[in-house]
Order: structure tokens, then C-alpha cells, then sequence
């Protein structure tokens, strides 16, 4: 199913035009890696798609049951700072918006979602915390689980892990593989190339002049892919082709 259509989609601000003419499509199940270089526009089609700035031509449709306040968003700059004086759980149910931050007006199925989400992340042990006493780490995965409050549909990460050591990173892309394997859609802004087509399945590689759009598999052999990468295609019929062997011996 459709879930994102991105069609002919032109984006800019103070008059500079960023994204031009780019199309491409998010179906359930995928994920997608936005790559590319500082000031190609990822952030710049994050916001776009979120609506927090407006297109200056093309469009961008939504599938029926999928609006832009049900889409789960996690920035680069948090919306709370890191000694925000609220609990873990607090912040998590501010991902419902509408109701009374401090876990005022929140329905029981709500707070049922939360406790999920929370469990599913592995920081139950964490709810009654101060936010502002836990690492780096697990602050990120709070504010994933708020973001997952919004929706169980598409996530839009955009470089998450930038403020992230080694491990902690690595901790998290497989965390958000395993949502992904769960069914939600994920767009997310990587400035690591190798580490993105390793857990993508399609990459959206924003350049100065022009763009390419397609699966992992063909980016990894697309002049773009073959430019940037340092590992080869790991799927079976080009590791095959590298041994100089038939695929059907």
C-alpha cells in the first residue's frame, strides 16, 4: 500500500531553491535512506513532508488513513532539552498531543499504546525517571518512543544519531530495524552512506543537480552508490559474480 507520494516536488527558503523536481514513493514496509551531502536538501524534504515549510510547486499526497499529524518525527535538534524537568513517561505521552502534558486527559487506551511502546523500546524500567537524569542513549530512545505515540505507520528520523558514541548508534539502527520488520515505514536522513544500505531497503540520494531514487540493491550499482561505498553488494547473485561463479551451480 501507498502510504507517501512525492511528485515533481520543489522546496526552498529566503528565495534559494533546495529540492527541485523530485519524485519518488513510500509504500508500507519500506524503509528509506535520505543520503547525500551538507546542503543538499534532506532536512530541507523532512520539513517539507511534515509541512513545517511549504512547497513552491508539485505535490505530496498522503495515503486515506494517513495525515500528517499521525506521522511519528524525530529532529535533529530535540524538543525538550536534555534537563527538561519531566518524567520519561511524561514525555512519552506528549506524543499524543492534545492533552495536558503532565499526563492530564490522556484516554486508558492511550496510556495502554505507551506502556507498549515503552516495553517494546526496552525502557519500562525507565518510566518514573527524571528525563534529564539518563544518557545520551536513552534519552534517544524516549524521544522515539514519543515519536512512535503518533503513529504505527511511518517514522521520519532525521539523523538520529548524530549526537550518538560508536555503540549506542548501532544499538539504535537495530532498534529501528526491528520496528521496521514490525511493519512501520521509516524515512530516515543518514549522513552514513556504508551504514544505509546495510539496513535500508530503498535510498534517496539528494545531490547539487539531480537525485536517484530506487532499492539499496540499485543504488549500490548506480554511479551515485559506486562513488561513495566501500563495501560491494552483499546480495547472493553478486557475491556469485565475484567468485566468478553461476548463480544456478
Amino acid at each position: 500500500m501507498n502510504l507517501l507520494n512525492v511528485e515533481k516536488l520543489k522546496l526552498g527558503y529566503d528565495g534559494k531553491t533546495v529540492v527541485k523536481d523530485l519524485s519518488f514513493s513510500v509504500n508500507q514496509g519500506d524503509f528509506v535512506a535520505i543520503v547525500g551531502e551538507n546542503g543538499s536538501g534532506k532536512t530541507t524534504l523532512i520539513k517539507g513532508i511534515l509541512g513545517l515549510i511549504q512547497r513552491t510547486d508539485g505535490k505530496i499526497t498522503f495515503s486515506d488513513d494517513l495525515t500528517k499529524s499521525h506521522i511519528g518525527y524525530l529532529s535533529q535538534q530535540p524538543p525538550f532539552s536534555k534537563d527538561f524537568p519531566a518524567s520519561v513517561r511524561e514525555i512519552v505521552m506528549s506524543g499524543f498531543g492534545g492533552a495536558g502534558f503532565f499526563g492530564f486527559g490522556y484516554k486508558k487506551t492511550q496510556k495502554e499504546i505507551a506502556r507498549k511502546v515503552m516495553d517494546k523500546v526496552g525502557i519500562s524500567d525507565l518510566a518514573g525517571k527524571n528525563f534529564s537524569e539518563l544518557s545520551g542513549g536513552q534519552q534517544q530512545r524516549v524521544l522515539l518512543c514519543r515519536a512512535m505515540c503518533a503513529t504505527d505507520k511511518l517514522l521520519l528520523l532525521d539523523e538520529p544519531t548524530s549526537a550518538l558514541d560508536p555503540v549506542i548508534t548501532s544499538e539504535f539502527y537495530s532498534l529501528v530495524s526491528m520496528l521496521n520488520r514490525e511493519g512501520v515505514s521509516v524515512i530516515m536522513v543518514s549522513h552514513d552512506v556504508n551504514t544505509a544500505v546495510k539496513i535500508a531497503s530503498h535510498i534517496l540520494h539528494l545531490g547539487s543537480d539531480t537525485y536517484f531514487f530506487g532499492t539499496t540493491h540499485e543504488y549500490m550499482h548506480s554511479d551515485m552508490g559506486k562513488r561513495l561505498l566501500i563495501s560491494d553488494c552483499p546480495c547472493d547473485a553478486c557475491k556469485h559474480r565475484v567468485k566468478g561463479e553461476n548463480k544456478d551451480d
